[in-house]
């Protein structure tokens, strides 16, 4: 196991903006108003993400943007709502897109380093936020764009293309099939998209009335006001593969059912452990819960399509006691995270959604752990996408303060199978606790 801590020599990339505008599709799209679905109400939040190029000769960074801006401009037509703006329905008493072809953002600009001066590309280094700016200068806050794109060249001739964008656009697997599109239309050879986007929301309704069989995890509290990166820490775990093959060992060593021993459920289960032994609240033994993230496109009936281009996303869940959570064996907490997610299946696999769908429509809150969110990157593919100029060298979320969770990341491969990379997002009076029970668990296996 190794950590990865921020960059403290990069805590200004100094970045200087060369050129911020407004960019549309390439052909006139239709205005209207684009309904939202529950689940895409509940994530009216930022996501920004960063891919970083080494420098190609014959895709100088002037090059790649203005081949990203017609690529942006091209799938802006499939994607209209993308260029819309964010409005509030008094008669519905809902959020909607009104697609008004107002825009999307796209910046160009430049670092005074180089890539190699940035170390590596996996630290949490909280100064990549300045690769994907979330808002243009000039414009007030209903004028703003809900996605924006930025290329950012390096005195090595490499480049970073970030996009800051609204969750209430794309979920983790839309994100990716828009890249792909995306990266098509770059390709100066008309070729079709990958992808054809189902854009109808309405595909993923809750049920009238609302019904909601078995006990769900309670919201936690917003977060306090004085939240701010000074009061967060910010890490990437890595396990290599002997890691991840030590801890199924460690969990098949009781006997439980192989079928839960997977690489996302150990995983899963150390970090639970090591964040409910870390929290505060394990002297008065109150509940840990652990909350996935996960894709329900092929969990609902019907089934949605793979092309959903919306939020198609649930939860999975277990709960025990700290208390518990400390003197278990470690196989427990894995069969607790395999059943979890078996529970979710169940409870998605009915008819127009889910009953999780249905309780964010009684709550009118996102369902979020108590102590342990956990949100699997890991097989989106995003680092799979090519481009004009080829793949990227290095494909991450940028760490937000305000979203405390653990990433789940493609890991490298060697001989003995692939590692996981963890980014954590938590409370900087909690990391250095997390990691002495990471370290402990490893050194008592």
């Amino acid at each position: 196991m190794k950590i990865i801590s921020p960059n403290p020599a990069m805590k200004d990339l100094k970045i200087k903006i060369e050129e911020s505008k407004l960019v549309f599709p390439s052909q006139q799209t239709q205005k209207r108003s684009f309904f939202l679905s529950d689940v895409d109400h509940f994530l009216c939040y930022n996501i920004q993400t960063a891919y970083f190029f080494k420098a190609n000769p014959d895709y100088p960074p002037e090059s790649a943007a203005q081949r990203l801006k017609m690529a942006v401009e091209k799938v802006l037509v499939p994607y209209d709502f993308m260029a819309g703006r964010l409005k509030w329905n008094h008669q519905s008493g809902r959020l909607e897109i009104d697609c008004n072809s107002e825009g999307a953002g796209f910046v160009f600009a430049s670092s005074e380093f180089t890539l190699e001066e940035l170390g590596d590309l996996l630290s949490p280094n909280p100064a990549f936020q300045q690769l994907a700016v979330d808002k243009l200068p000039g414009l007030d806050d209903d004028k703003q764009p809900l996605c924006v794109f930025q290329v950012t060249s390096f005195k090595c001739g490499g480049f970073a293309f970030g996009m800051s964008n609204d969750h209430v656009l794309l979920d983790g697997l839309a994100a990716k099939m828009f890249r792909e599109n995306m990266a098509s239309q770059a390709f100066d050879d008309d070729r079709p998209l990958p992808f054809v986007p189902i854009n109808d929301r309405r595909l993923l309704p809750v049920r009238l009335p609302p019904h909601v069989p078995l006990p769900q995890p309670s919201p936690p509290p917003p977060p306090p006001d004085d939240q701010n990166i000074d009061n967060v820490d910010f890490k990437v775990v890595k396990l290599s593969s002997s890691d991840i093959n030590l801890l199924k060992a460690k969990a098949a060593a009781d006997n439980i059912d192989s079928g839960k021993i997977s690489t996302f459920n150990v995983v899963a289960a150390l970090l639970w452990r090591c964040r409910a032994l870390s929290s505060p609240c394990i002297n008065d033994n109150k509940d840990s819960t652990i909350v996935t993230v996960l894709d329900v496109r092929s969990r609902v009936k019907p089934p949605l399509p793979p092309e959903y281009c919306g939020n198609a996303v649930g939860v999975a869940y277990a709960s025990a006691k700290c208390e518990d959570i400390e003197k278990w064996a470690f196989s427990e907490l894995v069969e607790m995270v395999g059943e979890g997610i078996n529970r979710a299946n169940e409870e998605y696999g009915v008819e127009s959604g889910g009953v999780t769908i249905d309780w964010w429509e009684i709550k009118r809150k996102v369902i979020c752990g108590e102590d342990v969110l956990l949100t699997p990157w890991s097989g989106l593919g995003f680092d799979r996408v090519v481009f004009p100029w080829g793949k990227s060298v290095h494909f991450g979320p940028l760490v937000d303060p305000l979203q405390m969770c653990f990433v789940i990341l493609n890991g490298d491969a060697d001989a003995d199978g692939v590692g996981v990379n963890v980014l954590c997002v938590q409370p900087a009076q909690l990391m250095d606790r997390i990691l002495f029970h990471l370290h402990h668990f490893f050194q008592h296996i």
